[in-house]
């Protein structure tokens, strides 16, 4: 009873806070040895901004694993699939054609001269579908205007985003530890913003 009273605490606190640390670094290495140091601390890191992607930061922050490679493999047989249906109706139902001597009134038959066409569109369909679930899952869309909330961090710095609960000097002393080259408080914009 007492351990729910604490998190409920924890709760209100987060859905009352208002505030937010950025921490400013220069270099990807001391980002990554700052994320891991954050995070033993139990600080809740919001977002991380980089102008290239990092090796290891999804790991250092504990994200899950992508599910993207499994959905290529489901492109990919669709893409397959539609290859084998379209080479059947257009070359063996439609407008049969006697194409160097081969047999022109059965698929298997005819497989081996439609393997390229299989192969590029299995790869065609795996690699279009996954870049449209990309951007549809990360809500990137044309038009849509950026999220950055410093500029330098798509030119050469890497900015932590964290949320600031009653830890302010602590969190202050642990970001200048870690080497961070800029520490700034800002207010929390709302969702509906």
């Amino acid at each position: 009873e007492i351990v729910w009273r604490e998190i409920e605490k924890i709760k209100r606190r987060r859905m009352s806070s208002k505030q937010l640390i950025h921490a400013l670094y220069d270099d990807d290495d001391t980002l990554l040895s700052a994320v891991k140091s954050i995070r033993e601390k139990k600080h809740h890191i919001e977002e991380v901004y980089t102008p290239f992607p990092v090796h290891g930061l999804d790991k250092a922050l504990g994200l899950a694993d992508t599910r993207i490679s499994i959905m290529a493999f489901i492109y990919g047989c669709i893409g397959f699939s539609v290859a084998v249906l379209m080479m059947n109706y257009i070359m063996i139902e439609d407008w049969p054609q006697n194409i160097g001597g081969k047999p022109s009134f059965s698929y298997l038959e005819n497989m081996p001269a439609f393997v390229p066409i299989m192969f590029e569109m299995t790869v065609f369909f795996a690699a279009h579908l996954m870049v449209i679930t990309f951007y549809l899952r990360s809500r990137l869309w044309p038009f849509k205007e950026a999220e950055n909330p410093i500029p330098l961090t798509t030119d050469d710095k890497f900015l932590v985003e964290i949320e600031l609960l009653d830890n302010e000097k602590e969190l202050n002393a642990l970001l200048k530890e870690t080497g961070a080259i800029d520490i700034t408080t800002i207010e929390k914009k709302s969702d509906h913003e």
